[in-house]
């Protein structure tokens, strides 16, 4: 992976999925469509350091420090398959151009002068994440809305019958499945937090190996609501970029849940 790749690896590990991307603002007019998407999918693929605490309150510790490990080499692998392209080729003219050279010098600025730009930057990303989490959220419960009044079962409910025969595939026990579909289905409808609390109230009838599995599963940003989150955070910055995202978004949800299978593969394998 090139340069600016591995650090947005790391950057979304600490910092979170959208704060990451203001480090790297004055660099995204120059990103192109792949690099956009693989910072992305990176993005969503990982967890914040700052809410693990939280995630290990609600499931194993062992799982949530493990998890943060594989996600990472596991984004890798698969946008490798789904996203392939030489990365250093493609940075290495924006670095240049963000950095400055003898054609493009960059503005000297002071410290406050820095802070000020930063904060700004930061407040608008908050701002406008905020709006595009709530208009997600909100778009899922009509669907959820919609299929309980029109099939008397909810969409993740629907999402837990298409993701048995994937949990089957990963190596959990068919007796097991159908409960591990639903749990993979309510964390890619609504979000990670709201999986890990149903997770709780199923783990005393599963076995060692489908909850270690599913915990690994559950620690990363796939979900629908994600992609606002990232969507709004990128378009803060540079608008064009937000909008490459937004387009970009079923695809995002798709390559970071192959992320997530994967991670459970190789903590079931371990396991």
């Amino acid at each position: 992976m090139g340069k600016l790749e591995s650090f947005n690896a790391i950057s979304s590990m600490i910092v979170g999925q959208s704060e990451n991307f203001i480090a790297i603002k004055n660099i995204l007019p120059h990103i192109n469509e792949k690099q956009m998407y693989t910072l992305s999918a990176t993005a969503m693929s990982t967890v914040s350091m700052s809410i693990v605490g939280a995630y290990m309150q609600m499931i194993e510790p062992r799982f949530v420090v493990a998890a943060l490990v594989l996600n990472m080499f596991s984004t890798f692998i698969v946008l490798s398959v789904l996203n392939p392209y030489e990365p250093d080729d493609s940075v290495t003219d924006a670095v240049k151009l963000a950095d400055g050279d003898e054609h493009h010098t960059p503005k000297r600025e002071n410290f406050f002068e820095m802070l000020a730009e930063y904060i700004m930057a930061g407040f608008t990303v908050a701002v406008i994440v905020s709006a595009m989490l709530i208009g997600f959220i909100a778009l899922i419960a009509m669907i959820n809305y919609l299929f309980d009044a029109l099939f008397g079962m909810n969409f993740q409910h629907v999402m837990g019958y298409i993701f048995y025969p994937i949990a089957w595939l990963l190596g959990i026990p068919s007796n097991e499945a159908m409960q591990a579909g639903s749990i993979m289905a309510t964390k890619l409808v609504t979000n990670e937090f709201v999986a890990m609390m149903d997770l709780g109230k199923m783990a005393a009838g599963l076995s060692p190996r489908t909850l270690g599995m599913l915990s690994v599963f559950l620690v990363s940003f796939a979900n629908f609501s994600s992609i606002g989150i990232i969507a709004g955070a990128v378009k803060a910055l540079n608008e064009e970029k937000g909008n490459m995202v937004s387009r970009a978004g079923l695809k995002l949800v798709y390559g970071s849940t192959l992320v997530s299978l994967l991670s459970a593969v190789v903590a079931g394998v371990m396991l």
